[in-house]
């Protein structure tokens, strides 16, 4: 196989990767899951090391879409009379940000390694996916989805802190961290899509620091040390997941407007069993 014909393989991979990170992060059905799913049958060109960092730093595209589509709402310098100045609102919004992003952040530094040794099987895979899955339409069925909180703003401290403990769950994977935080957000009295656009909000810090840890690693354990290839499969991966997530996402908050979340749930139960049965009876 010449070169120009492996580099043209690897586009595409990198597309079909970013496709899949752009729509599986935000809907609540398992980003990592799907990724790992992904591998399974399509393998990237490069080594283990980079594919580790490529599937979590493709994330840094998803994330950029959230910062561009909520630019106004989490910019807290807002222009008065032709003056810059601090808004009190989007820094109080920003303080639950941060507060609920403490319990992950805390746990998955200190178990990051120990995690991904013993959790990312297809079995743990399947068996969130199916658990959630259920839990979402026996939330869902009893309408738990219509809070009283209408607007991110009206997010009490202690309703933020509650919300983070549940986003605690999406360290397994399988378990969906869109999926684990709006369950979260629905139990406490959050509004459908109040959950959803808090979720979103909480994904800014959570990606960035586990990029950024997962490139501190690669660095320590391989260098700084990037061929030409794989710079061109991470920014491919970055660029498609920033596209797919602006579609994404404005879809899911028109969605929610009108349905809830039970297709999803269905959606998780029947992709669980479809894992099991392949990784059990097929492979």
């Amino acid at each position: 196989m010449n070169k120009e014909i492996f580099i043209l393989q690897e586009i595409i991979k990198a597309i079909l990767f970013g496709i899949i990170e752009g729509v599986t992060e935000w809907l609540p059905i398992s980003s990592t899951g799907h990724m790992i799913l992904l591998d399974e049958f399509i393998h990237l060109g490069v080594s283990a090391q980079f594919y580790k960092l490529f599937e979590v730093v493709i994330q840094l595209g998803a994330i950029l879409a959230v910062i561009l589509l909520y630019f106004e709402k989490i910019w807290p310098l807002k222009q008065k009379d032709g003056t810059l100045t601090l808004d009190r609102p989007t820094l109080d919004l920003w303080g639950k940000i941060i507060v609920a992003c403490l319990p992950a952040a805390v746990i998955g530094i200190l178990f990051d390694d120990w995690m991904e040794e013993h959790f990312f099987t297809p079995e743990v895979v399947a068996i969130t996916l199916i658990f959630y899955g259920i839990l979402f339409i026996l939330i869902e069925s009893r309408n738990i989805g219509s809070g009283s909180v209408k607007n991110v703003k009206d997010i009490s401290y202690r309703k933020a802190i509650q919300v983070g403990i549940f986003q605690l769950l999406s360290l397994v994977p399988g378990t969906s961290r869109s999926g684990s935080t709006i369950i979260g957000g629905l139990l406490i009295g959050l509004e459908r899509s109040v959950a959803a656009e808090f979720t979103f909000y909480l994904a800014i810090p959570v990606m960035i620091g586990a990029s950024l840890l997962k490139l501190v690693k690669y660095i320590l354990r391989v260098g700084f040390v990037f061929n030409s290839n794989e710079l061109l499969i991470l920014a491919v991966g970055c660029i498609v997941a920033f596209v797919v997530s602006i579609l994404v996402i404005r879809f899911l908050m028109s969605y929610i407007k009108k349905h809830n979340f039970i297709v999803f749930g269905y959606y998780r139960i029947v992709l669980g069993l479809m894992v099991l049965g392949y990784f059990w009876f097929l492979k």
